[in-house]
């Protein structure tokens, strides 16, 4: 199996199936010298986790990170960072009857058809728990970015037909993470709370959207055309589970757009730097960052693993069954794709600052050829 790797220069490999025995994650390319711990990556974990409130699964995973190789002495080494979290409440037994029958909407079929078998365990390599590798790596690219002064975050900004008012890059950092939703507005998150109780309640599930945004990402990442800033986030939005739209900028809504009203004219700023008069764009522009925020959307169709009776076949068999997929399964998946979405923004953002150099790919404190530094480990003898 190809495409278990993401990036360039900080090139993040995973292992793993959803009842394997561990999850795992390798990060190549973080330069030496970034101090690190597990409790730097077990926060966002946390936010991820499933179990975490009655509007998610109730498997109980507590997605402990265990670093194994990278770190020394609390910093990173310049070599790959490995990374496991163990699988401790997998359940196989209730998807048993989907072995030779697939489940409506999953990759069951297509695994099988394509390598012959499967790991059917809790959907195996195609489930979305295999994220939770995203979310420790993103974590360290993060930690990173913050360094260089760049921040991010993301919102649930609708579930359903409930739309969240459009909210400040303060308000996402301050209010996000006050509700089981992870919106933003707190009005809205109560509505999308109701909603999406009414889907868990009729054994039914329902989609939803992120909304993201970083700021003080500098001018100049990025290149036109196959290698573009959009298109690289692109792909990395896009490779979220269930995901089936991205944009950035106005987005779907720059059809409905004359090119006049959504040029972004040119004006100077108080440093006397070119600076765009708006920001329709999306911070992007050629590819290529302007330095302005960067913001865009996710939308996730729901969750398709629901308590429903459904149609399916028995390839095995030839019969043609109704069956009910019984497990532990979010009802909802925006919430607890919040920090997925944060991850994959990080790891693009990290990558591109490692290519155009303002990230230095050896070490964090810039100062090549030189051994004796504060994070190099002491000898014995000299203590």
């Amino acid at each position: 199996m190809n495409g278990n790797s993401f990036g360039r220069l900080f090139q993040v490999t995973t292992f793993g199936e959803s009842h394997g025995e561990a999850m795992g994650v390798t990060v190549s390319g973080c330069p030496a010298g970034l101090e690190l711990s597990e409790e730097d990556i077990q926060g966002d974990l946390d936010r991820r986790k499933p179990g975490q409130s009655k509007i998610s699964t109730s498997r109980g995973e507590p997605d402990d990170v265990e670093i194994k190789s990278g770190v020394q002495d609390g910093y990173t080494t310049g070599t790959p960072i490995g990374m496991v979290i163990q699988n401790k409440d997998a359940r196989s037994g209730k998807y048993e009857p989907f072995i030779t029958a697939p489940r409506p909407s999953h990759g069951d079929f297509t695994y099988s058809s394509k390598f012959g078998t499967r790991n059917w365990g809790g959907g195996g390599r195609s489930s979305a728990r295999e994220t939770v590798n995203w979310v420790a790596a993103g974590a360290i690219a993060k930690k990173l970015l913050q360094q260089e002064g760049i921040e991010l975050k993301a919102h649930v900004n609708q579930i359903g037909d409930i739309e969240a008012p459009e909210v400040s890059f303060e308000q996402m950092l301050e209010h996000s993470e006050e509700n089981d939703v992870r919106c933003a507005d707190p009005d809205a998150a109560a509505e999308m709370q109701e909603l999406i109780e009414d889907y868990q309640e009729k054994g039914d599930s329902i989609g939803g959207s992120i909304y993201f945004e970083a700021r003080g990402v500098p001018r100049g990442l990025g290149a036109p055309r196959f290698d573009s800033m959009e298109a690289r986030l692109g792909q990395a939005m896009m490779s979220v589970p269930a995901t089936t739209a991205f944009e950035f900028g106005l987005g779907t809504g720059a059809r409905e757009v004359s090119g006049y009203d959504r040029n972004d004219h040119w004006e100077f700023s108080e440093d006397g730097e070119p600076v765009p008069a708006e920001n329709d764009h999306g911070g992007l522009q050629g590819g290529i960052t302007s330095g302005e925020p960067i913001y865009g959307e996710v939308t996730l169709h729901a969750p398709t693993s629901i308590p429903k009776t459904q149609q399916t076949v028995d390839w095995e068999t030839d019969e043609v069954k109704e069956e009910k997929v019984i497990g532990r399964h979010d009802p909802v998946l925006p919430p607890r794709g919040v920090p997925v979405v944060e991850s994959m923004l990080a790891l693009t953002l990290v990558d591109f600052m490692l290519l155009s150099g303002r990230l230095n790919p050896d070490r964090v404190d810039g100062q090549v050829g030189e051994y004796d530094t504060d994070y190099h480990p002491s000898s014995p003898r000299n203590e």
